[in-house]
């Protein structure tokens, strides 16, 4: 069994939001994310997808985007990005998965899973700032970070890797500019963390990323355009981009 990344599908089949604005090369994206994961993927395969699945408003409307990913080789663990309204109480989203036989779909939502002897958990993130209402959020995100990784450990025991999923970077160029430990890092060192993926960053921004070892633990964007595209292997000796 192997273990991918890609975040930031962005699919639109439902409604008309083109990618173009972050540039060519989100060309027919969809039918290319398809392809490539097709090429490699296989159903005793995994894939996380750290948010920003689809430009659905409601869970009704998002039915064209969920079926595109259901129907792709193997079983994935979603999480929430900014953009993704249609996002539903866990319940709610658990029984529209069992309604519509999406049986290789799991949301990854203050709580957990495991993957090949890996414990997946991580909460959504937010943006790092001074302001008042960033820092309410950023307590709340590190909160529902801890209550993850905290579940995990309790249902799969303390031997067991673990890998962060997040939709926001955890640590940003406002951590490296104004000297500031990030909170989601500091809560990923408590608990041994070595690995941690994320999204959100597009076109320009992906050249704000910070990657790799940050305080002991393997950082890496996985972000569509990020990745050209082509799911990213992340769970080996080396990481695999296909």
């Amino acid at each position: 069994m192997k273990l991918f990344a890609i975040g930031d599908l962005h699919l639109s089949h439902s409604s008309n939001k083109p990618m173009s604005i972050f540039g060519p090369n989100w060309d027919n994206h969809a039918e290319r994310i398809a392809a490539a994961w097709r090429e490699r993927v296989s159903d005793e395969d995994a894939v996380l997808i750290p948010g920003d699945i689809s430009w659905a408003m409601q869970l009704d409307e998002a039915r064209p985007d969920i079926e595109y990913v259901a129907a792709l080789p193997g079983k994935k663990v979603i999480m929430r990005g900014n953009h993704d309204y249609w996002w539903a109480t866990l319940n709610k989203m658990n029984n529209y998965i069992d309604e519509n036989q999406f049986k290789n779909i799991d949301f990854l939502y203050n709580n957990s899973y495991e993957v090949e002897g890996n414990i997946i958990a991580g909460t959504r993130g937010w943006v790092q700032s001074n302001e008042e209402e960033d820092k309410k959020m950023i307590n709340r995100e590190t909160i529902r970070l801890e209550l993850s990784i905290k579940d995990g450990i309790q249902k799969y025991g303390e031997d067991k890797p673990i890998i962060i999923c997040m939709h926001y970077p955890p640590y940003t160029n406002y951590n490296v500019q104004n000297l500031l430990d990030s909170p989601f890092i500091e809560i990923m060192r408590k608990y041994n963390v070595k690995k941690c993926i994320y999204g959100h960053l597009h076109g320009e921004s992906i050249k704000e990323a910070i990657q790799g070892n940050i305080k002991g633990i393997d950082t890496t964007l996985v972000s569509a355009d990020g990745v050209n595209f082509k799911l990213m292997k992340i769970v080996g000796d080396k990481r695999e981009e296909i």
